[in-house]
């Protein structure tokens, strides 16, 4: 039942990621009651660089959400907030700890550095998006991690090539190599990524949390094929091949 805290989630998520949001109204009622508050956390601590200018305050609140995850981790009380609330009601303490990762690795977006090297680039995309994958899907069964993680590197690729033109608008180096070929070799690491998670055979209470990943391939296909659209900002699909892709692969149970 969706209460005024699980309410606020999904409003959140609605704003803040609109197309996990899709995803997740697409899946069956009970999923979405697990799944809105891990992506609402997500979008909170997402945005927690970004709404201020001065870098201190920025720490303070990624290390807020820290303190959050130690709390559930530990089991005790958990502070009121409307995300924190619901969260500690769906996270297990073992993937709290897990996702202090992800929030350590949104540091980076608080500055300017780029990225030391590909292995540097390639943990924080596995720290953000696999581990939140990771926990959306346990939120929900058992499941191999691997598999997994390896399904939300995929995303994460495909999400992060879709926002290097803001994040270069931004002022950040969001691509340790820009050229078209590199470019295209992200891509093809993300379907290949992708293809292993699907070969794993995931169980099927896991999958409304796999959703997520409905347009992952049409996208980085697309980048293949032209890399140079990433820094024009044409990674996208129609509208009707998202809706009614996105409805196939509820309806199925693919992803």
């Amino acid at each position: 039942m969706f209460d005024a805290d699980l309410t606020a989630c999904a409003g959140i998520v609605e704003r803040g990621d609109p197309d996990r949001f899709a995803a997740t109204m697409a899946a069956p009622v009970a999923a979405r009651l697990k799944l809105f508050p891990i992506y609402a956390f997500n979008v909170e601590v997402a945005r927690a660089p970004w709404v201020t200018q001065e870098s201190m305050i920025a720490e303070m609140r990624l290390q807020w959400w820290r303190d959050v995850l130690e709390e559930i981790a530990k089991g005790g009380p958990v502070r009121r907030h409307e995300v924190a609330t619901p969260l500690a009601k769906v996270l297990k303490p073992d993937m709290a700890r897990r996702l202090d990762a992800a929030v350590e690795a949104r540091r980076w977006d608080i500055y300017r550095d780029p990225f030391e090297d590909r292995a540097a680039f390639r943990g924080h995309v596995e720290n953000t998006s696999g581990l939140l994958l990771l926990a959306a899907a346990r939120a929900l069964g058992e499941v191999e991690e691997t598999p997994v993680l390896k399904a939300g590197y995929a995303l994460g690729l495909c999400n992060w090539l879709r926002a290097v033109p803001a994040l270069e608008r931004a002022g950040r180096v969001p691509l340790f190599d820009g050229r078209p070929e590199a470019v295209r070799a992200l891509a093809e690491e993300g379907l290949a990524a992708l293809a292993e998670a699907r070969g794993a055979g995931l169980p099927r209470t896991v999958r409304p949390a796999m959703l997520a990943l409905w347009q992952v391939e049409g996208l980085l296909t697309q980048v293949i094929r032209d890399p140079g659209a990433v820094a024009e900002d044409r990674i996208a699909l129609s509208q009707f091949r998202r809706r009614f892709g996105l409805m196939v692969k509820a309806v199925l149970g693919r992803w």
